[in-house]
């Protein structure tokens, strides 16, 4: 696997992981209509947004397809004060799920934000999806909890943070 830092003609490929993997992650949590009418155009356009102004970093296959995504930086409400970072989002496809690749993506949103001079992180997942217990095996501490509505229905979101990232680095490396 290759990881680099994505750029914008990345939009497309990014957004078909994204829809792809909610499509297979959150398949019996959220409404079967709901993951049928994601849209690969409207996330596109969301990637395209976000690549310029963000750290968003891809996974490619050996044929160079990408197959996995993760994006990071700046806690966004300024409400955790212990939590300076946040991992915003890390997808990737399901028939690369399990294989490490989560460890490879998540390394260079700790290096950008080591590099910011943020030496903690937080992440929000979805309590029924069992990506929360790769964040467990990282050292994550669950911090706090909240009910959000998507697609008309209320799911509970856990946070887990991490006051120094270093210690999911030490994870990272056992």
């Amino acid at each position: 696997m290759k990881i680099r830092k994505a750029v914008l003609s990345d939009a497309q490929n990014i957004a078909i992981v994204h829809v792809d993997s909610w499509r297979t992650t959150y398949k019996g949590i959220v409404s079967d209509e709901f993951l049928t009418n994601l849209s690969y155009e409207e996330r596109k356009r969301l990637w395209e947004n976000v690549i310029p102004n963000g750290n968003v970093f891809v996974a490619e296959n050996e044929e160079g397809q990408i197959v996995g995504f993760s994006s990071g930086g700046k806690e966004r409400t300024g409400k955790y004060k212990k939590y300076d970072g946040e991992l915003y989002a890390i997808y990737i496809l399901k028939e690369y799920q399990g294989k490490g690749l989560g460890k490879e993506l998540i390394q260079p949103i700790i290096n950008d934000l080591k590099n910011s001079n943020i030496n903690s992180m937080l992440v929000w997942v979805i309590e029924d999806n069992n990506a929360r217990y790769f964040y467990e095996s990282l050292g994550g501490i669950r911090i706090d909890s909240e009910m959000v509505e998507i697609a008309e229905k209320k799911v509970k979101e856990i946070a887990y943070g991490w006051e120094d990232i270093d210690t999911i680095e030490n994870q990272l490396r056992s």
